[in-house]
């Protein structure tokens, strides 16, 4: 009985922030939004995300920054060419090795992601990479809602 409370609690504790992520997504298209996703497990992103898709009705696009990436709008710009997703997110900020210039050159180029990216653009960071937004990229990180957090503290 105590396995099946914990798998109850264990759903709810994911559907609650997924519900929020679909609002958000929904209520930001045909405009540029930023919303920040905080999650520490690959696994566990992949299942949201799988969540996410299905029931999330908007098109979504995933992208993952490479290890190289030196710049965020042009990086995002090059892999998505001419498409145009009415969702976008953007995965693999902690892998990027000069991910404390990437960040401040996002900062700087921040009006042209709103310019560029007419749809909500999500990110999919860890603590490390949002104390990073908050202490390099400020007027960034006041652009997104809050951040939408997918707990570990379940996690087994």
């Amino acid at each position: 009985m105590v396995g099946l409370t914990h798998s109850q609690d264990s759903k709810v504790n994911i559907m609650v922030p997924v519900q929020r992520l679909v609002r958000a997504i929904q209520v930001s298209q045909g405009e540029f939004s930023l919303l920040l996703v905080c999650c520490h497990s690959t696994v566990k992103q992949t299942h949201i995300l799988h969540l996410l898709k299905e029931f999330c009705p908007t098109e979504i696009k995933e992208i993952a920054l490479p290890p190289a990436a030196e710049t965020f709008y042009t990086t995002v710009s090059d892999l998505l060419g001419s498409a145009r997703p009415q969702a976008l997110i953007v995965k693999g900020l902690e892998s990027v090795t000069a991910i404390n210039q990437l960040i401040v050159s996002t900062n700087l180029m921040r009006d042209e992601l709103r310019k560029r990216f007419q749809y909500p653009l999500v990110l999919w960071v860890n603590d490390e990479i949002l104390q990073k937004l908050v202490w390099l990229a400020p007027d960034l990180k006041n652009w997104a809602a809050c951040t939408i957090r997918f707990d570990l503290a379940n996690e087994q």
